[in-house]
């Protein structure tokens, strides 16, 4: 009796490790759709992702139409405090440095904000740099984001200098990110 039980026992072990076997042959991801599918996080000292959005005032606008000039992206929501916190800094920084060429760009997380209260706090704060609209979601996954706010250094040549996560960023560190930026080509 034992021995038959052993015996079941070796030839159920074999069974699952067979179906196990060809449950992952069956299953498995071709290498090519999965360089094709994946989608990693922009890093410093790569190319900053390119999008398209309509801003705020109904223009549209493309990343790579900036290319020329450093420019920070900054994504953001109304509803998230650290992101308001920030915002009169980043205004500051845009007052100051418009004139050597500075671009900002505060890709607003529209999918997950309410449109009005984008448009009141932007009006609330004086707000002059474009105000793009991620109503899709489709820079947040682009940009693979995991924290608002995020924002992004991008140089003269499209390329990613700093990436800082979270926030509130003060007019000082954000000064100091874009000195080397805006001293020339990089």
């Amino acid at each position: 009796m034992k021995d038959t039980l052993n015996k079941n026992r070796i030839i159920f072990s074999i069974f699952l490790l067979g179906f196990g076997a060809i449950w992952i042959w069956v299953t498995r991801a071709n290498p090519d759709e999965v360089s094709q599918t994946r989608i990693s996080a922009p890093q410093e000292g790569l190319l900053a992702p390119d999008f398209t959005l309509s801003t705020l005032d109904g223009k549209e606008i493309s990343l790579v139409d900036y290319r020329g000039s450093p420019v920070l992206v900054n994504l953001w929501a109304s509803w998230c405090p650290p992101c308001r916190k920030e915002m009169p800094d980043i205004q500051m920084a845009y007052e100051t440095y418009t004139e050597q060429g500075l671009v900002i760009l505060a890709v607003n997380a529209t999918h997950e904000d309410n449109l009005n209260s984008v448009k009141e706090f932007v009006e609330k704060n004086n707000l002059s740099f474009p105000i793009p609209l991620d109503t899709t979601g489709e820079v947040n996954r682009l940009y693979n984001l995991h924290s608002l706010p995020t924002t992004y250094f991008i140089n003269r040549n499209g390329i990613i200098e700093k990436i800082i996560i979270g926030g509130p960023m003060r007019f000082p560190a954000i000064e100091k990110h874009l000195n080397g930026m805006l001293e020339g080509d990089q």
